[in-house]
């Protein structure tokens, strides 16, 4: 019977399937004839090609020079436009008068040198800077050494290696060898790469540390916790050129960081794609790991790998978290950035709105909008040709899912120069990052007849704090600066109009209809709190008119998701305040730990509302605050000497705050280069113990490192704990 060859199906519109995954091969033949080869042939009388020296030994020349020493990858990897070496050593000595050879790099499984994924390589006298090419540099006996330049501008991925050799009769290849396959990754220090960063302390940063710190909390009390990127962990390099292969793109749009940034904002997030992270919201995470558990993306990123199944669970931080490892993991210079007070679910409309009742209660059925405590995302550093010039430099990516951009769950690459000055009409998704950073907060009351009068507005409330962690330090340096122009200035207006213009919505509010109480103001205080204590929070009227005036205050408790959303209002609290003229008044209320432990979310978050009514004027003061529980940290400590190849031991310790006991608590220890994630489950912590937990391991890398801890369990979360250690050589 005859052997059918599998042939990819007919296709009216294209001669070749598409091309996009970098782990399918074709068959290279090694022996490609010209025509009938005559019988005396024998290709042992030709040049032949005995072995091919990589160099690619983390101490050898090139992960040295390109700066990836630090992949745990026994292959080759170079970072594009930078030449590399390799020697070839041929049966004998190669005589460049008569003998001719090339190299061919090939990627994918339909390779085509117009798609730059067949790429041949002759040998000549000079490179030129940022244009594959080769040349000789050593001969000796048998062998010669090359210097391989490749082009800026080459796709992203793994390129399998062969030599060819010309004979009058056809071209003899060496055959399918694995151990010369060749990775190439973007190259920020290279001047013609669309990534090219040109301060080393910032490409030490952005591209080589593997370790980040995350802000959270909220604007009046910020936390910071470490995350583990784990970028050149094994088989880490592999799992994010699957995510590109998952992603459907392209091979020969890999060499464009816009296009990876684009696809990778959708892949991040298991909407629609079945990406990397399944997003949860609700505080039950049932068959999953709860995204205050994560210490780092390593293993996310090969659960991901391995079982091609959306891993449980994650929230912002996370999406940023595994996000940043893919960029940094393939070159491209990244930074995980927090906004506090971020108007997240926005349709790019500058407007939320919060529905009063009759009393001055905000109506949580009706209020549909809402303002996250803090929301993460990426930025990521690249030229954008495709826009006009000065919209290159730091670009906003988010893998969270939110809306929908051209049908899919994912977000930018949108410049943060173009957000700044408002010139949200350039791809991709400006607007809508606009508003995150730019909403006005507006109180309505509804009437009874069903219409909505303007109470209260707020314009300083959204975005105006953005933070990411300092260059070489743990520290959090200000960005707001990058994303949006002092606020009340002349600056900002224009941003606002020209944004505007571009089809950003701007709330319709008839400027004769809303004068606010200009003569009260209404400030709100909280203790510092630590979860499981009571606390107390202070109201203070300040009156600056010659009137007395009387104030009935609302004072509404709730506790809410870090998302702004509410579960259940768990304090009421109403008083008359009598405001005598031009004098302050405050007013103390006390939050009791009973009131709140029941009900208690994963991010210990409270959101207050203040409205207090005037009642000689009939005009409404509000003000919201979020305030976020102090939460009792692990310690970590390290015994004896700490040598890269000696066993160490390290201990975990955590002592329960709360008035009951914890059950079925989950830690995890992970710290890139010491040790792999150790995780370790106790039944009960009884109130007021302590909890030990010892753990030995044998560090791989010397330098300084870090040990990143988490605790959790249903009635406690974001418990986390972290140490600076220095590794010393063996």
């Amino acid at each position: 019977s005859e052997t059918m060859e599998k042939k990819p199906p007919l296709n009216g519109r294209r001669a070749l399937p598409s091309s996009n995954s970098n782990d399918e091969e074709n068959e290279v033949p090694e022996m490609e004839a010209f025509g009938l080869i005559p019988r005396g042939f024998n290709p042992r009388d030709y040049l032949r090609v005995v072995d091919i020296n990589m160099f690619k030994e983390p101490h050898e020349i090139n992960k040295q020079q390109h700066r990836t020493d630090k992949y745990y990858n026994p292959k080759l990897i170079v970072r594009r436009g930078q030449p590399f070496q390799i020697q070839i050593d041929f049966n004998r000595p190669y005589k460049p008068e008569t003998d001719q050879f090339w190299l061919e790099y090939l990627i994918g499984r339909y390779p085509q040198q117009n798609k730059g994924t067949y790429i041949p390589i002759l040998v000549g006298d000079v490179l030129k800077p940022g244009e594959w090419g080769a040349k000789i540099t050593h001969r000796e006996n048998n062998s010669i050494r090359l210097s391989i330049m490749s082009s800026a501008t080459c796709i992203i991925g793994k390129f399998r290696l062969y030599v060819a050799v010309w004979t009058p009769f056809g071209i003899l290849r060496t055959h399918r060898n694995s151990a010369t396959d060749t990775y190439i990754l973007f190259n920020p220090w290279c001047q013609q790469d669309a990534v090219y960063l040109d301060d080393e302390k910032e490409r030490e940063e952005y591209i080589l540390n593997d370790v980040g710190v995350v802000f959270h909390g909220d604007i009046n009390d910020i936390k910071l916790r470490s995350w583990s990127y784990g970028q050149f962990e094994e088989n880490i390099l592999d799992a994010c050129l699957f995510l590109m292969d998952k992603a459907e793109l392209e091979l020969s749009g890999r060499g464009n960081p816009i296009k990876i940034c684009r696809v990778a904002s959708a892949v991040i997030n298991s909407r629609d794609d079945n990406g990397v992270i399944a997003g949860s919201w609700d505080n039950a995470y049932t068959y999953g790991v709860a995204p205050s558990a994560w210490t780092g993306s390593v293993d996310i990123l090969l659960e991901y790998y391995s079982s091609k199944q959306p891993v449980r669970y994650g929230q912002c931080w996370v999406f940023a978290g595994v996000f940043n490892t893919f960029l940094r993991c393939l070159g491209i210079p990244a930074r995980l950035v927090t906004t506090y007070s971020s108007a997240h679910d926005n349709n790019a409309n500058l407007q939320l709105d919060y529905i009063l009742d009759d009393e001055g209660k905000v109506d949580t059925k009706l209020t549909k909008d809402s303002v996250w405590n803090y929301h993460c995302w990426n930025e990521a550093w690249m030229t954008r040709p495709d826009l006009p010039v000065g919209f290159g430099g730091w670009q906003v990516v988010d893998g969270t899912p939110q809306e929908t951009s051209d049908g899919m769950y994912r977000c930018g690459p949108a410049s943060v120069q173009a957000i700044k000055h408002g010139h949200v009409c350039f791809q991709f998704d400006a607007p809508f990052v606009y508003a995150e950073v730019n909403g006005d907060i507006v109180y309505l009351r509804r009437e009874k007849n069903g219409t909505h009068v303007i109470e209260n507005i707020d314009t300083t409330h959204v975005g105006q704090l953005i933070v990411t962690k300092e260059v070489g330090g743990d520290g959090m340096m200000d960005i707001t600066e990058d994303y949006k122009f002092q606020e009340g200035s002349e600056e900002e207006r224009l941003a606002l109009e020209t944004a505007v213009m571009y089809g950003v919505k701007k709330p319709a509010t008839q400027d004769g209809m809303y004068q606010p109480q200009k003569d009260v103001d209404m400030e709100f205080h909280a203790q510092k709190a630590v979860l499981g204590s009571d606390f107390n929070v202070t109201i203070t009227f300040r009156n600056k008119s010659h009137n007395n005036y009387t104030a009935t205050t609302y004072l509404s408790g709730n506790i809410v998701f870090y998302t702004g959303v509410t579960k259940n209002e768990f304090k009421k609290h109403t008083f008359s305040a009598k405001l005598e003229p031009s004098s302050s008044r405050s007013f103390d209320v006390v939050i009791k730990s009973s009131e709140y432990l029941s009900d208690l979310l994963d991010q210990a978050s409270f959101h207050f509302f203040v409205t207090a009514r005037i009642k000689e004027t009939g005009k409404i003061l509000a003000i919201q605050k979020a305030i976020v529980l102090e939460i009792p940290a692990l310690r970590i400590k390290t015994q004896g000497e700490m040598v890269a190849g000696r066993e160490m031991s390290v201990t975990v310790e955590f002592t329960n705050p709360l008035k009951q006991t914890l059950e079925n608590v989950t830690l995890r220890l992970e710290g890139p280069g010491v040790l792999r994630t150790m995780k370790k489950e106790f039944r009960q912590i009884p109130a007021n113990s302590t909890l030990i937990w010892e753990v030995k391991c044998i560090p791989k890398r010397p330098g300084l490192r870090k040990l990143i801890a988490s605790l959790n369990c249903d009635a406690l979360r974001h418990v986390y704990g972290e140490l600076n250690i220095r590794i010393q050589k063996p």
